[in-house]
């Protein structure tokens, strides 16, 4: 059994929330992007882009409001052994969330945040990590002084859209369409936390 839990993302951690993030977006946006710009997104030279991005928010946050967590899973002695993924009590990085005042030009960036992603591994899905996440995120704002959060997410995503609105959060009718060969539409969700 391993025991579970959310932190601040370390230095070494980088791997492995760019590989977190490549799974997760290859799983489930592999139905809602076009093929072409999912794999620019998750191809190699955009895994050391990501890379680069990742040790930058952990090392030099543009602010002390900026923040990358990390969902993690430390294996007991028996599992990690069976499994052979390291030592005993290694922690392996299962989910992450990043967040940071939101820049939108109708949103007060001194109040409001933004939940820029939160990402689980497909292969730890439904085990509460995206759920720790979410409570850790909205921890740090509150303690930040924020009283609202947003994130833009696909409208046609609908395992995160369900997720969000089970937890509280709803539609501001905010939206913007991307091109990526064809019109993929975004919807912004927020909740109060005050």
């Amino acid at each position: 059994m391993a025991d579970v839990g959310v932190r601040a993302a370390r230095r070494e951690d980088v791997p492995a929330v760019t590989a977190t993030q490549i799974r997760a977006w290859k799983s489930g946006y592999r139905h809602l992007l076009p093929e072409g710009p999912l794999e620019q997104m998750t191809g190699p030279s955009a895994e050391e882009l990501w890379n680069r991005q990742w040790e930058e928010a952990v090392t030099t946050p543009p602010t002390p409001r900026h923040r990358l967590l990390v969902a993690v899973e430390t294996e007991d002695a028996l599992s990690s052994l069976a499994s052979g993924h390291g030592e005993p009590g290694g922690q392996r990085v299962v989910g992450m969330a990043s967040h940071a005042p939101a820049e939108d030009a109708d949103l007060d960036p001194s109040t409001t945040a933004e939940l820029l992603t939160i990402l689980i591994d497909p292969d730890h899905v439904r085990r509460g990590h995206g759920s720790r996440l979410l409570n850790a995120t909205v921890d740090h704002l509150r303690d930040d002084g924020f009283a609202t959060v947003v994130t833009w997410v696909f409208a046609d995503d609908e395992a995160m859209v369900g997720f969000l609105t089970s937890a509280g959060w709803g539609p501001d009718e905010a939206e913007r369409i991307l091109d990526m060969g064809r019109p993929i539409r975004m919807i912004r969700l927020t909740t109060d936390i005050s």
